[in-house]
């Protein structure tokens, strides 16, 4: 194997062992959401349903790698909750406020989690509306919300092909959103990931800001990298506010800082040798008060990241779909799921006219590969006879 090659499939999917990973993972994730979406009912509480994805995660993992102890396994995003205009990041603890809120008939319900084997992660994130069926169908703005983010993410994954640009996903993501009446929800980035790191250096925004347009960075998705598409869209302006709910997922940063409290050190211990780089929630922390009264000069002095509750306005609809994806030469696979997309279940009186956006969901997925030219045979490589 010449040394191109060999640095070429270093802990990258061209690895089998590692694309093998990264499905185990996303098998974990996969049986994990649909069984907490298959919980969502009324009466039942936001804390038990965050709690139920955790722990089907660790059942999940516990047949995974079974052999092999010195492979990490765990959480790579906690189970969040997040139910009408709570946006995202809702992964409580039972006694945060909020926490106990029983789901009705009619919520609409965000839920996100990833599993991590090897530092490898697949995360997933669906949504969903309590109670609705063919019989009892979404409408209005949930349904424009929900079609918004199932067509967006679509055609997400045929832009990711490799040679093509994150502006193009961009562009055609806001006019996707556009036809149902809606906003990609602005400064929400994907990006792509790597081994312990689901913030790489590649990124896709899906709405910037006014400033930031000129600004961000273009980049070129290339084979063998890994995708975590993150779409968020809503019925209202495309911004959202941080909520009065108490932040509960955090997450460790490359900064560097002597920390001088002891509960700061012990707190960030506890987080680099239980989660690492991922995503975490509070309640997964052995004392969760003593971590929080830690994770106070943590965060202020950068070394650990708060991902606070963010919030829509009331009368607007949000809706969220999350994927980890691989983009190969030979086209573009989304390894992790919710539910599916049924329009019998999901009635919007709108639709996608922009014929340039219609043609791009009719593509496939997949790349074809061009024919290998015939070699000419002997008798055509003949001189004509004179």
């Amino acid at each position: 194997m010449s040394t191109s090659k060999r640095t070429e499939s270093v802990n990258t999917i061209a690895d089998s062992k590692v694309m093998t990973k990264y499905k185990a993972a996303a098998d974990v994730s996969n049986t994990a959401i649909k069984k907490i979406i298959s919980a969502c009912k009324e009466d039942v509480k936001i804390i038990d349903l965050c709690k139920l994805g955790d722990a089907a995660i660790e059942v999940g993992l516990s047949t995974q790698y079974t052999k092999d102890k010195t492979i990490s396994k765990g959480i790579a995003y906690p189970t969040s909750v997040s139910v009408n205009n709570v946006v995202c990041h809702f992964a409580p603890s039972a006694e945060d406020p909020g926490a106990d809120q029983a789901l009705k008939n009619g919520d609409v319900v965000r839920i996100q989690l990833g599993t991590q084997i090897d530092g490898y992660a697949a995360v997933a994130g669906n949504t969903i509306v309590v109670g609705a069926s063919a019989e009892n169908p979404v409408t209005g703005k949930a349904a424009d919300a929900i079609a918004a983010a199932h067509y967006a993410a679509e055609a997400i994954q045929r832009l990711l092909k490799p040679g093509n640009k994150n502006t193009a996903v961009t562009d055609k993501v806001q006019k996707v959103a556009v036809s149902f009446g809606c906003k990609p929800i602005e400064n929400m980035l994907c990006h792509e990931q790597k081994q312990n790191d689901l913030d790489g250096e590649k990124q896709i925004i899906l709405n910037p800001a006014r400033e930031q347009r000129s600004a961000f960075p273009s980049c070129e998705f290339a084979p063998y990298e890994v995708y975590l598409i993150d779409v968020y869209v809503t019925t209202g302006e495309g911004r959202t506010k941080s909520s009065s709910l108490r932040t509960c997922v955090y997450k460790k940063t490359n900064t560097t800082y002597h920390l001088k409290t002891k509960v700061g050190r012990m707190a960030y211990s506890e987080i680099s040798k239980k989660f690492g780089n991922f995503p975490f929630a509070l309640r997964s922390c052995e004392d969760e008060r003593k971590a929080r009264m830690g994770l106070i000069e943590c965060t202020k002095m950068g070394v650990v990241q708060a991902f606070d509750v963010q919030e829509e306005k009331p009368t607007e609809a949000v809706a969220q779909v999350t994927f980890t994806a691989f983009v190969t030469p030979n086209g573009v696979e989304r390894i992790t799921e919710g539910v599916a997309f049924d329009p019998k279940v999901v009635q919007t009186d709108k639709k996608i006219e922009d014929a340039e956006i219609l043609q791009l969901l009719q593509t496939s997925t997949k790349i074809k590969k061009r024919p290998a030219k015939k070699e000419a045979t002997d008798a055509s490589k003949e001189p004509a006879k004179q």
